[in-house]
């Protein structure tokens, strides 16, 4: 699946509403495949050092993608779900390629900014993944750290 339907989206910063920490850099508002009406946050990196799975394994009535659900590490609270392993509906229809979700009701977002400063920043322009494990609070530029 192209993901360049997703290119002009902002990426945003994701929090925990519950304590407010940072849980990943490079979200990105989308809609759950199964119901539409559902919107939720995605990341195609997987925020280690920000959460960590609870639970085991579990599928929906919708669908038959196996999930996991994932919470903040500083306060414990459930903040969204990793598709662990997609069905193949879900993986045919027209997705972003993120397995990372977060529920809209656990998050805060904010949309980050461009090195300029001034633009908002769009997937995009994002740099590929190549390399990376993890993400790190320190790839936000210095303007974005202190807003």
């Amino acid at each position: 699946m192209s993901t360049s339907n997703f290119k002009n989206k902002c990426v945003t910063q994701v929090n925990c509403i519950y304590c407010d920490s940072l849980l990943c850099t490079r979200g990105m508002k989308a809609v759950l495949l199964a119901d539409t009406e559902i919107e939720l946050f995605s990341t195609d990196m997987p925020p280690n050092r920000t959460v960590d799975f609870v639970a085991g394994c579990y599928s929906t009535d919708s669908c038959k993608c196996k999930l996991r659900d994932i919470a903040c590490l500083k306060c414990g609270n459930v903040v969204g779900y990793h598709v662990v392993a997609p069905c193949k509906p879900c993986l045919l229809s027209c997705n972003n390629g993120h397995f990372w979700m977060f529920n809209s009701e656990a998050v805060s977002t904010i949309n980050r900014l461009d090195s300029s400063g001034q633009n908002l920043l769009l997937w995009g322009d994002l740099p590929e993944l190549e390399g990376s494990e993890d993400e790190s609070p320190g790839s936000l530029s210095d303007e974005e750290y202190l807003r």
